[in-house]
């Protein structure tokens, strides 16, 4: 015998009982759930996927732009990196829509958990919020392209070379090799030392007897030759530039001459061009600078000359450094 017509025939499926009423109420909720709310979630579907394929149109578009207009071969990795947080940001909040919706649809009161999800969300707000600067600050970076991997840098007071860049933290290796590592948050002020060019200016100083003008044409003409150079002609950007006398310092002279390279490539003609006007000045017998050294003019030469041969003449007239009488002038003798 079916198990329905038992029941019927046992009383426990009447047009009264318990039974019929929850099957009906069961039927009536089932047909308002397709007619009313299945409609609502397959569009909540609908929009959702419409969603991200927007979202994963707009990341593909921003690796595009970037493979093609990249300023630097480290740009594209940050912006694939870039791309990923924004994907995966969205997808995050569009699942979070559609659960929610999908929990409504399905009866469930939202506003004990939507209370309890803003309490917590404040709770972690407060306890992260320098990792949320942290980010928000990592994001602002990579979009500005404010610096990228391997350039020199100095930030929050440290000069380095940027090793690794991540949305919350950036690292930075100094000369002495020191390794620091830097949250987003507390770069505020960014000196990079990478874009477009580098200026060096190299101070010679030399002694205020050489002729300025000869000076000039010497110090010209070696930075000529070290920019004609094989090993630096690559490095520069524009011809150097002698700018004249700087200052006068007793009896130093300073002339600055300024070399403008390719980025971080300076160092290797400043080197090259001091130790040629070493040897120039060396050949050419003029003397380094030194603001303790006192010059004499050609009248102070002739008044120290005097003063020299004053003493020996004021001894001849000079009594007291005349020998005693031999004889006694009061004697009689």
């Amino acid at each position: 015998m079916h198990p329905f017509v038992w029941l019927c025939g046992m009383g426990f499926v009447s047009n009264d009982s318990f039974l019929n009423n929850v099957l009906r109420g069961w039927g009536e909720d089932a047909q308002e759930f397709v007619r009313i709310k299945l409609p609502h979630l397959v569009m909540v579907a609908l929009i959702a996927f419409v969603l991200y394929r927007i979202l994963k149109l707009i990341t593909a578009r921003m690796l595009a732009v970037a493979e093609r207009h990249a300023a630097g071969e480290n740009r594209v990795p940050q912006v694939k990196t870039l791309a990923g947080v924004i994907r995966a940001t969205g997808l995050a909040i569009i699942a979070a829509i559609v659960g929610l919706q999908f929990l409504d649809a399905l009866g469930v009161d939202l506003a004990p958990l939507l209370a309890s999800a803003g309490v917590a969300g404040v709770a972690i707000g407060l306890a992260a919020q320098n990792i949320v600067r942290d980010v928000l600050n990592g994001v602002l970076i990579l979009i500005e392209d404010q610096f990228n991997v391997g350039d020199t840098v100095k930030v929050a007071g440290v000069t380095g070379k940027v090793e690794s860049m991540t949305l919350r933290k950036t690292t930075v290796r100094d000369a002495d090799g020191t390794l620091y590592v830097i949250p987003n948050s507390q770069i505020t002020t960014v000196a990079n030392q990478s874009i477009d060019y580098s200026i060096a200016t190299v101070n010679v100083s030399v002694d205020y007897s050489a002729n300025p003008d000869d000076v000039m044409a010497l110090l010209s003409s070696i930075a000529m030759d070290v920019h004609s150079d094989e090993k630096f002609r690559n490095d520069f950007v524009a011809d150097p530039k002698i700018l004249g006398v700087d200052a006068v310092r007793g009896s130093e002279m300073i002339f600055p001459v300024q070399f403008r390279t390719r980025p971080t490539k300076q160092l290797p003609p400043v080197r090259e061009f001091r130790r040629r006007v070493r040897q120039a000045l060396m050949d050419r017998h003029m003397l380094p600078g030194d603001p303790n050294r006192v010059f004499h003019t050609e009248l102070e030469h002739v008044a120290v000359v005097q003063r020299r041969n004053t003493p020996a003449a004021a001894t001849q007239n000079d009594a007291t450094t005349q020998s005693a009488p031999d004889s006694n002038p009061l004697s009689s003798s």
